[in-house]
């Protein structure tokens, strides 16, 4: 189960216990998320202006072979975070912001819990 099939897509985690099927789903896709590189190469995806950027540059801004910063954007789609389209020898990628509203939704808390 990936977190975007989840029926309890939007609860938080005062809501309820985790399922372990959820809470597996949502391990992976937190350690994408746990290595500085796949942060940083996320950030740049979702800050880029016009919501999609092409490897050829992200590559230039890490100190590591291409090989290396493909693998860690397969890690990223992988955990749904961001998706991508072949166009000629480039690839472009973008955000995929409903996963991102799904983790941003399961971390806040009800307005009720802040008062």
């Amino acid at each position: 189960m990936s977190i975007q099939e989840s029926s309890d897509c939007c609860v938080d985690l005062t809501a309820a216990p985790l399922s372990e099927e959820r809470a597996t789903a949502l391990a992976a896709v937190f350690k994408a998320l746990g290595d500085p590189v796949r942060l940083r190469l996320l950030s740049m995806i979702a800050s880029r202006a016009g919501g999609e950027v092409c490897v050829c540059e992200l590559t230039p801004a890490f100190d590591l072979s291409q090989p290396t910063i493909s693998h860690h954007l397969k890690l990223l789609r992988q955990a749904g975070l961001i998706d991508c389209e072949r166009r000629g020898t480039w690839v472009y990628y973008w955000l995929l912001p409903e996963t991102t509203d799904r983790l941003a939704a399961l971390l806040t808390r009800p307005a009720e819990a802040l008062a």
